[in-house]
């Protein structure tokens, strides 16, 4: 087992991009998806069911993460500790209703693009004005 454990593991050290689209997520978590992917930069997980963001692991070199056409509501407070160095993320097409839900998207100090196309919240009237997208996007 050590070494089928040890061949993995250099393995997942290499990986660079994943994309498990349409990949069913159980309770909230994708199968095989672990800290272990540690240079991992590119990660697409579009359509696998997540309700939350709680579930995935520390991917300290990560950059961009698509993560399209899920039921995310909320719960966005967790990437900034998850994922520090994240710079693109997409949320296009999930459940995020009100501009509050967004705020710890602020913790995301690299972060030079977000897609919130087909989400709720962008359809708020007070959404294109409002300071929370400005203050998100100021100068870093």
């Amino acid at each position: 087992m050590d070494f089928l454990h040890c061949t993995f593991g250099l393995l997942f050290k290499n990986v660079r991009e994943l994309v498990l689209d349409n990949f069913r997520s159980v309770e909230g978590k994708i199968e095989g998806l672990t800290a272990e992917f540690v240079n991992l930069q590119f990660l697409s997980l579009i359509n696998v069911g997540l309700i939350s963001v709680s579930n995935l692991p520390k991917l300290a070199k990560l950059k961009k993460l698509e993560l399209s056409d899920n039921r995310i509501s909320g719960g966005l407070d967790f990437l900034a500790e998850k994922l520090p160095n994240l710079t693109h993320l997409n949320l296009s097409g999930n459940k995020l209703k009100d501009i509050g839900t967004l705020e710890p998207l602020k913790k995301l100090e690299h972060l030079k693009s977000l897609d919130l196309f087909n989400c709720e919240v962008t359809n708020l009237n007070d959404y294109r004005e409002s300071r929370w997208k400005a203050s998100l996007f100021s100068v870093k």
